[in-house]
């Protein structure tokens, strides 16, 4: 729709609100009026922010090119680029033939998760699975470590309660924890740094299984972790449990993140160490890749504000924590510069991380002919009164921050495709390869999913990109880390 369409589209939302009363008193009848003028002025704005978004292809190109490139200079040495290209040692994965009861502990955004996985090898496969989901406290976000770690072992204790005891041995733990960390075996790894938001104090340069099983020991929890993995790397092992095509895992959550299974020989930084299998699982913690991405001032000015300016500037752009604030930001602009709401600026609309990543998918999921939905989220949780004029504007700019998302997202993908390609011909291309795709926002937000998808075809082409399957691995990070347990405690399978 053009924004002079939208600009002018007023005669069903007179109708719409005319007998309603604003909270102020008000009649929202005369709002719509005032607003369908003063709402022209926010439609340059939407243009520019619409060319500041862009992603033709020659941009998603470059972007794609620009993933392969970090990822072979994170490959050659540490330090080599933007990416961390952090080796799991994860080099052998799970095939079926798993079997007993173990626990999963997944953190990586606001919530925590404790699973228990029971696995009943290749005839019965997952026999059951429990879970219990927590809601992180803010202030633990930015607490000490122990606290934080106590937290979760107290989770853990309250759920294994509920589950009976493990006579004879400890209970295995796989466990999941989705932040940049040197790993120094499968069972230990030094936090490099919090991300997400998290600032919690006392845990950076250290062993975070370490402190896992000093809160456990002091909660009296009788376990070990046996494999200490990222969410990418859990899902890519969860899902590779299904389909032995599955070479890539991407989260699109809260945070986001990559891995892939990569030749050991082709990472000059292992210098000659190898497994018998090969191959290991890469983690590329590519919310830090920055190049080429087409950026606004929003954009910029979030990032100023944020706890780490210069730092996961692709996650900032891509992932469900913040895409609600782009558009908070932008339509606070169009608010102030352009009277999109008419004269007056709610207050609401002013604080920070009010609008959120899933109120832009209630609204772009909003069918009705007066945009009713879209103009009921906007009141609730901005404060804002709004006509269809400035709620068709409102969607525009969702639209254009969560298209430009899901489409870097896409490049990202083809970026560490073209790579695995360049090294081993055919490897790709040439037959069936599988994505194996988990979080939230990927879930849960239908247009961002369709950009994705169709960013991929775009890159590829039609031919290349039948061959890539891009699918949903519910919760195949949690199911994943049990897996890894399983398969670190008692087997050797190659990838």
């Amino acid at each position: 729709m053009s924004v002079t369409a939208i600009a002018t589209a007023t005669s069903s939302a007179i109708g719409s609100f005319r007998t309603r009363r604003s909270t102020n008193g008000v009649s929202r009848f005369k709002m719509s009026i005032r607003s369908s003028f003063v709402s022209m002025a926010a439609a340059p704005m939407l243009t520019k922010l619409q060319q500041d978004c862009a992603t033709p292809l020659p941009v998603l190109r470059n972007v794609a090119s620009s993933m392969s490139d970090d990822i072979r200079a994170g490959l050659a040495v540490d330090g080599g680029s933007d990416l961390k290209m952090i080796l799991s040692y994860v080099d052998s994965l799970p095939t079926g033939d798993e079997k007993g009861l173990f626990y999963a502990l997944d953190l990586g955004g606001t919530n925590f998760r404790v699973l228990r996985v029971e696995l009943g090898g290749k005839d019965k496969r997952v026999i059951a699975i429990e879970s219990d989901q927590v809601s992180i406290p803010q202030e633990l976000m930015s607490a000490t470590s122990e606290e934080l770690f106590d937290f979760i072992a107290s989770a853990l204790a309250n759920f294994a309660n509920k589950g009976g005891n493990f006579p004879g041995k400890k209970g295995e733990i796989g466990f999941t924890f989705s932040f940049p960390v040197k790993q120094t075996s499968i069972d230990s790894g030094i936090l490099i740094k919090w991300t997400k938001g998290f600032a919690v104090s006392g845990t950076a340069g250290k062993d975070v299984v370490a402190c896992l099983n000093e809160a456990m020991d002091r909660k009296g929890i009788d376990m070990r972790v046996s494999a200490l993995v990222n969410d990418t790397v859990a899902t890519l092992a969860g899902a590779r449990y299904w389909d032995d095509d599955v070479m890539v895992a991407v989260i699109l959550g809260t945070g986001t993140n990559a891995c892939y299974v990569e030749r050991m020989d082709c990472i000059p930084k292992l210098q000659g160490e190898f497994s018998p299998s090969g191959r290991t699982i890469v983690n590329l913690e590519w919310g830090a890749f920055s190049k080429g991405l087409p950026l606004t001032v929003f954009d910029r000015d979030m990032d100023a504000a944020s706890i780490n300016p210069g730092e996961q500037i692709f996650e900032k752009t891509i992932s469900g924590m913040y895409l609600g604030e782009i558009a908070r930001r932008a339509l606070l602009h169009m608010a102030e510069e352009g009277s999109l709401f008419g004269k007056s600026v709610p207050e609401k609309l002013s604080m920070p991380f009010v609008l959120g990543t899933p109120d832009l998918s209630t609204m772009q999921q909003d069918g009705t002919e007066d945009l009713h939905t879209v103009g009921s989220v906007l009141y609730n949780v901005a404060g804002v009164e709004s006509d269809l004029s400035s709620r068709k504007i409102v969607l525009e700019v969702c639209d254009t921050i969560v298209k430009r998302a899901a489409r870097l997202a896409g490049a990202g993908i083809v970026g560490i495709l073209q790579k695995i390609e360049e090294d081993t011909e055919d490897a790709i291309f040439g037959k069936r390869t599988v994505v194996a795709m988990d979080g939230g926002l990927y879930e849960r937000y239908p247009q961002y999913r369709r950009y994705l998808k169709e960013a991929v075809a775009e890159l590829l082409g039609p031919e290349t990109s039948q061959n890539i399957v891009i699918e949903h691995s519910k919760d195949g990070s949690g199911i994943g880390a049990a897996l890894l347990a399983a398969t670190n405690s008692k087997y050797g399978r190659n990838l």
